[in-house]
């Protein structure tokens, strides 16, 4: 029985020789109801004093390491064991755990050999510790301190039966290395989540567009109108611009029916008249820029040269792949009609430049014969 529970004894008991007193002045007893609740009292208080001193703690204070009073060295049942490595679940990383392991000896039948209690105890407790970290990775060393705390929290019979062996003050950790590479690595994993998942809405985003999008033209333009629904004139005017862009993403060349679209101006858009549709504005202003330039070269429209003219131009544009080169070729071919039959180009007379009294040269055109 230690100096504590003394204490409370004699507390107790003095709270109930109060009480006695304040009951026997308010109920006036008899003389003789004194003595015997005394002496009552005093027995009451004798025999938890000596129940107390009968009933010792389960590990007697002189085999603790911090015992109540200086006494001669004796096995101690207890041991703190430091840093033990124990495996996680991941290999090659190891809890580093840290615990004061407790113990008791067992009765033994005479003759048993002599063994290391405390070797016994720690062996047990570390294969309950080991049972538990086995299973965790490494990131989780809380989580494994809280849950060996509650699973070696209990006294427990080691294999061979010689000791009751349980474990407090438990710590886990990791070295510095090892959570080192563990902070990198999952950084690694992280950037590589997120960059998987950009490429996929990329593969998905390409896929859209090459499979769905720009298959055609026609499904490029009803794309652009689900996101401009109210700009039915700017899709008409980018409908050259969808056109290329469906030929290239589909490795093909543009399509004869949109090659007008392509080649004119942006923003220009056919304007259907009564019986047919005119020509594009781009078209117009290419076909009038060059009649105007052959009529300030002198040659007339009843000119025979007229015509080889235009056939030398047109063919230069195509070779030149020039977007003109069409609408010079059909220039080329209405000039056809005064004159079927080729123009010799010997009936012709090369332009030649006049030098006027100031010595200033200035275009100038002979007029062939008729044919």
């Amino acid at each position: 029985m230690n100096s504590g529970q003394k204490i409370l004894t004699a507390f107790l008991t003095l709270i109930g020789g109060l009480l006695i007193v304040i009951i026997g002045l308010c109920t006036q007893w008899p003389w003789w109801c004194w003595p015997a609740s005394a002496g009552g009292l005093l027995a009451l208080a004798g025999a938890s004093l000596l129940l107390a001193g009968r009933r010792g703690p389960l590990i007697p204070q002189d085999h603790l390491l911090e015992p109540d009073r200086p006494i001669p060295p004796v096995d101690r049942w207890e041991q703190v064991v430091r840093e033990v490595a124990l495996p996680s679940s991941s290999p090659d990383y190891d809890f580093l755990v840290t615990a004061l392991v407790r113990w008791v000896p067992l009765d033994v039948p005479h003759g048993s050999p002599q063994v290391s209690s405390a070797g016994l105890a720690v062996d047990a407790v570390l294969t309950r510790a080991r049972a538990v970290t086995s299973v965790h990775p490494p990131q989780r060393g809380s989580l494994v301190q809280h849950q060996l705390a509650g699973a070696l929290g209990t006294m427990e019979r080691d294999p061979s039966g010689r000791v009751l062996a349980m474990a407090e003050n438990i710590q886990v950790a990791l070295s510095d290395a090892d959570r080192a590479r563990l902070e990198k690595l999952a950084t690694v994993r992280k950037d590589e989540a997120v960059w998987e998942h950009e490429r996929k809405w990329e593969q998905s985003k390409r896929a859209y567009l090459g499979e769905d999008v720009l298959t055609s033209t026609g499904s490029a333009v009803v794309w652009w109108l689900t996101k401009n629904g109210d700009r039915v004139d700017k899709a008409v005017a980018d409908i050259g611009l969808l056109a290329q862009l469906t030929a290239v993403a589909n490795d093909e060349p543009v399509p004869d029916t949109l090659r007008s679209y392509v080649e004119r101006p942006a923003g220009d858009v056919e304007t259907p008249s009564d019986t047919s549709a005119e020509a594009p504005r781009g078209e117009e202003t290419v076909r009038d820029r060059f009649l105007a330039f052959v009529e300030r070269m002198g040659i007339d429209e009843d000119d025979p040269a007229r015509l080889l003219f235009l056939r030398r131009v047109a063919e230069a544009a195509r070779a030149a792949r020039a977007p003109a080169a069409d609408d010079l070729e059909r220039l080329a071919g209405e000039a056809e009609g005064p004159y079927s039959a080729p123009v010799p180009p010997e009936t012709v007379e090369p332009i030649r430049a006049a030098t006027d009294d100031d010595g200033t040269e200035e275009p100038q055109v002979t007029e062939s014969p008729a044919l």
